[in-house]
């Protein structure tokens, strides 16, 4: 069984790394953005990722998803050229709705920084993203091509790739236009989306052009009964329009954010331009920390799709209940500590990241919507394998509903404002999360185990927050003349995470939180750690 998990958990933790790896390139990249930018660039700039996040989910449709899972259904069929009919198909759905969607948004600008964000300076923001939306459509469509055949590598690599050619393509044009006005310079930034979004595109064309023979070359097989084209849409479309349904909720709830967060600040006194600084800090600044973290979970939901839908298509149940709790344990293992260290450091880490302390007080708030988003995501991978998309889209709408009432009352509050919003958000996303986990034990059979996912990590979380705290409070009140302010808070919050994170693992190992077999698991070190384990716990006990 565990050889059967590794394939899955190699995946996840190749996207993972690669994936983080791009996401310390993005916080780079803010961290630049918001010393050129300041408050109220951010906010512009964030102005139009809502929108674009939503018109991107409509362009794509869910299909990638769908296409990785009727691939794996196939491919464990050995129904291999039926795989690539799919593929084709799909490949020319998402290349006419990219293009489409594009020319909306392209034309629309001017209407939607009227009428919903009210904001004419978001038109260039807006127009300068648009090309994106064509470009990551079309790469979708590869990523899932090669998903379905649970090769992680392709999207990994793109993925990386996007996120480098984004940062410096969206610097450059930062600095060029600057001087003609932040509207511009926010413009700048966005395009780097568009950037990004063609190399990764020709990223993957070219692994595809190179490998689509020798793929399928030595795999040649008929299907008995082909299905028609018709019949391969309406299955594509089947699975795609419950992905998009949910796929949908989250960036709404963004542009609900969009038009309550600011519109409520001013309604608790704020001015504009203070309200657009604010908006900045919780999206552009805090939510960009907040999510960090779940590129671990989003890495295990994207190998999750095909893993699952290959046990599902052989009938496998054990197999099943075995991926889905190995997925549920990393997911808590990872999402509690992350959740804890965010709000234990809170005001440092904006500190260092974008020379922000206020921003420390929305994301000591968000801190805690690592955890059931983490969750949620995973859980949402697992259900879409089953076959059973709509279910997650229901549930992220129910707390969509939930987090836009608290949204609305919370933010007017003056003394919470911000923090009125993000804690609806936690709110909210505990309310699909623990949807999301009835309905995986309904469907699949898993009895999760109190003790292994909250209590351990629970305890090494404390262990670790304690740690933190402690070695950054000391740290920090050092007075020497060594180091200066900036210096100081940069190396007292690194070495108070890093001591953190050792010692929550080291709890872990020593208390049982991890099996030897759940280490095995990992690439590359995954052997030597349990070997450590081992000897750890023999040590001490």
């Amino acid at each position: 069984m565990g050889t059967s998990n590794s394939s899955f958990v190699r995946g996840a933790a190749i996207l993972a790394v690669t994936g983080i790896a791009a996401r310390i390139v993005g916080a780079v990249f803010r961290i630049i953005l918001a010393a050129i930018l300041g408050d109220e660039g951010i906010g512009l700039y964030q102005y139009a990722y809502p929108i674009y996040s939503t018109l991107l989910v409509i362009s794509t449709a869910g299909i990638p998803v769908a296409l990785s899972k009727i691939m794996a259904e196939k491919i464990a069929m050995r129904e291999y050229s039926e795989a690539m009919r799919a593929f084709r198909i799909a490949f020319v759905i998402l290349m006419l709705s990219g293009l489409a969607i594009f020319f909306v948004l392209l034309l629309g600008a001017d209407f939607i920084a009227a009428t919903v964000i009210r904001d004419m300076k978001a038109v260039y923001p807006l127009m300068a993203i648009s090309p994106a939306i064509f470009f990551v459509t079309i790469m979708a469509s590869l990523r899932g091509f090669f998903q379905g055949q649970q090769n992680m590598l392709p999207t990994a690599l793109s993925q990386f790739i996007e996120q480098l050619v984004r940062v410096g393509f969206a610097l450059g044009l930062v600095l060029l236009y600057l001087p003609v006005g932040i509207e511009y310079a926010a413009a700048g930034a966005t395009s780097g989306a568009a950037a990004g979004g063609l190399a990764g595109l020709l990223f993957l064309g070219f692994l595809y052009w190179r490998n689509r023979r020798s793929l399928w070359q030595e795999k040649k097989s008929q299907s008995s009964n082909p299905e028609s084209v018709s019949r391969i849409i309406n299955r594509i479309l089947s699975l795609a329009v419950p992905v998009t349904i949910g796929g949908l909720v989250i960036p709404l709830i963004s542009l609900i954010d969009l038009a309550v967060v600011p519109r409520q600040l001013q309604a608790a006194g704020f001015d504009i331009a203070s309200a657009r600084a604010l908006y900045g800090q919780l999206t552009g600044m805090a939510g960009s920390v907040v999510y960090f973290p779940n590129v671990v979970a989003l890495a295990l939901s994207m190998s999750l799709v095909p893993a699952i839908s290959e046990a599902y298509t052989l009938k496998n149940d054990v197999l099943i209940r075995s991926r889905s709790a190995v997925a549920v344990k990393l997911t808590a293992l990872f999402s509690i500590p992350s959740a804890v260290g965010l709000f234990v450091l809170a005001e440092p880490i904006t500190v260092l990241l974008f020379n922000n302390a206020e921003a420390g007080y929305p994301l000591a708030w968000m801190s805690w919507s690592v955890i059931p988003l983490c969750i949620y995501v995973s859980t949402t991978g697992l259900i879409q394998g089953l076959g059973k998309a709509i279910v997650p889209a229901l549930n992220m709408l129910y707390g969509g509903i939930v987090k836009t009432i608290l949204a609305w009352h919370l933010t007017a509050i003056p003394s919470l404002n911000v923090g009125g919003s993000a804690l609806a958000s936690v709110i909210g996303l505990a309310v699909a999360a623990a949807l999301n986990l009835y309905y995986v034990r309904r469907f699949t059979g898993w009895r999760g185990k109190v003790w292994e996912l909250l209590v351990l990590p629970g305890i090494a979380s404390a262990a670790m927050a304690l740690t933190a705290h402690l070695i950054y409070t000391a740290i920090a009140g050092f007075t020497g003349d060594f180091l200066s302010g900036g210096l100081l808070n940069l190396f007292a919050t690194l070495t108070a995470i890093a001591l953190g994170i050792i010692v929550y693992f080291a709890v872990l190992l020593l208390s049982g939180g991890f099996t030897g077999e759940e280490l095995q698991m990992l690439p590359f070190i995954g052997r030597k750690l349990a070997l450590m384990a081992i000897r750890f716990r023999k040590k001490s006990g």
